[in-house]
């Protein structure tokens, strides 16, 4: 036993001490995804423990699987009034805005690493994807409750937004390959059929798996199945999805995504008992690929780029990320707040370390120093969005109040109710208010009009100098009214 003990006590060792240090350093808004990153780190070749480790088949493999076991972990805690809140903006922002992004990026990877076109694209597809491991974790440990639009926009953006990346990345590599401008048109028409497949298995597959799952979940659940073990069927079934999906050279992150929101949404009883089991899965797999992939880092040779690599960065966080925003929510009509709270939970995270593996597997030109961008850009990321979400999110007024803090309550949905089923006329007469167009609608009505967007708690209209701000909704509709008047 002597070639199974001592490897597996350093890696349980490894993990306890990640967890028991991410369960302090939380405590101060320090991201436990970056503790789990750190700790590969000091483990590894350059660090206290020394252990050299460079085997990129193994770190690609287990950073697909995490993947994703987290995205079906996070597809299954979607709700489908969720996803119809945020599906359109998300899906602007996972496919336009990924591009926008990358474009921007290469810009600055030319500007201050030297690189050509073609490479520098390369480097803004892996880092131009947000990371859905860093925002399912980070936005439920941040300790903050965002409004429905911002949370679902985040989260779907999160989801779906791989497959884009994860093309772009594919189809640069193919480029950059000796020979690919000698094909030409065919290597352009070879990259829309790849497009096409991507996404047209991607959704079929997890569409297609997740009612099938979810049909099968209804006749299991009903033989006293407990927890664990339908937890263990789900995420099999999944990563079945996800595997046979990529055989057929779609997206498996799309379908995995999609398998689970269908099953969760058809299956809500069955899946219920589930979600506890699910979330461990999802916490390992995310602690086993940071922690591995920290051990696949050595930082002393990303010493010479270090600079040109931090200035990357933050021309991604502070330039290319909020302009792919503002550019793809203007015709949602999101408030200027809530477009920038979403431009900077633009986090990245284990999805372009994995995908810089990508040009190493494929020996691309400058592929060791396209790796070395992305984990600097990831460092930088988790240590300055990833550990100021809730800061953020409170100052520009984006989170939703505490249900406890009465104080806060009143100052969000204000301090009387109206019935949603009043005329405005009837309002406007009793308090004085000036009679707006559309005066003999229902108050609730009127107010949906008035936003020009799907409504959500905590949205606010002026009627004349009173505020009214919807409190709650009910299948969509506004089905409590909060009314502020001027001291």
């Amino acid at each position: 036993m002597d070639f199974v003990n001592p490897p597996l006590l350093a890696a349980a060792a490894l993990v306890f001490v990640s967890v028991l240090a991410g369960l302090f350093s939380a405590r101060i808004g320090f991201s436990f995804l970056l503790v789990f990153l750190l700790a590969g780190i000091l483990a590894g070749e350059d660090g206290p423990g020394g252990y050299l480790f460079d085997d990129i088949r193994l770190s690609f493999w287990v950073g697909n699987l995490a993947l994703a076991v987290i995205l079906l972990d996070g597809g299954l805690r979607t709700a489908f009034a969720t996803f119809r809140t945020g599906l359109k903006p998300a899906s602007v922002l996972a496919t336009v805005g990924v591009l926008v992004c990358a474009a921007t990026t290469a810009l600055a990877g030319m500007l201050f690493l030297g690189l050509d076109w073609g490479s520098a694209m390369l480097l803004g597809a892996i880092v131009g994807s947000t990371d859905a491991a860093a925002v399912f974790a980070l936005l439920t440990r941040s300790g903050v409750t965002l409004n429905e639009r911002v949370a679902a926009t985040l989260e779907i953006e999160s989801g779906v937004n791989d497959p884009m990346a994860v093309y772009l990345t594919l189809a640069f590599i193919a480029l950059l390959a000796p020979g690919a401008a000698a094909s030409g048109g065919s290597a352009g028409s070879a990259m829309a059929w790849a497009f096409v497949q991507q996404f047209g298995w991607g959704t079929l597959a997890g569409v297609c798996g997740g009612f099938a799952m979810a049909a099968l979940l209804k006749r299991v659940a009903a033989r006293d199945a407990g927890g664990g073990i339908l937890a263990l069927l789900i995420g099999a079934a999944g990563l079945s999805v996800f595997a046979a999906t990529g055989l057929l050279g779609g997206s498996g992150f799309l379908a995995v995504y999609l398998f689970g929101l269908i099953v969760a949404n058809r299956a809500a009883e069955a899946v219920a008992p589930t979600l506890a089991a699910m979330d461990g899965y999802a916490w390992l797999a995310q602690a086993g690929m940071f922690l591995l992939l920290g051990l696949l880092v050595t930082p002393s040779k990303m010493l010479p780029t270090l600079l040109p690599a931090l200035a990357v960065a933050l021309v991604l966080i502070f330039v290319a990320r909020p302009l792919a925003v503002w550019l793809c929510l203007w015709p949602f009509r999101f408030t200027p707040r809530e477009t920038w709270f979403i431009s900077w939970v633009g986090l990245r995270g284990a999805v372009p370390i994995v995908l810089a593996l990508f040009p190493l597997l494929a020996g691309t030109p400058q592929a060791a120093l396209l790796f070395n961008v992305a984990f600097v850009v990831v460092l930088v990321s988790l240590l300055t969005q990833g550990t100021t979400i809730g800061l953020v999110a409170r100052r520009l007024g984006v989170a939703m109040p505490d249900p406890g803090d009465e104080r806060e309550q009143r100052a969000v949905f204000r301090d009387f109710e109206l019935d949603p089923k009043l005329p405005v006329t009837l309002v406007c007469e009793f308090y004085n208010l000036p009679a707006p167009a559309g005066a003999a609608q229902p108050l609730g009505d009127w107010m949906a009009a008035k936003l020009r967007r799907p409504p959500v708690a905590g949205d606010s209209v002026t009627l004349g100098s009173a505020t009214l701000v919807v409190r709650e909704l009910d299948q969509g509709r506004i089905s409590r009214v909060g009314l502020g008047l001027p001291d």
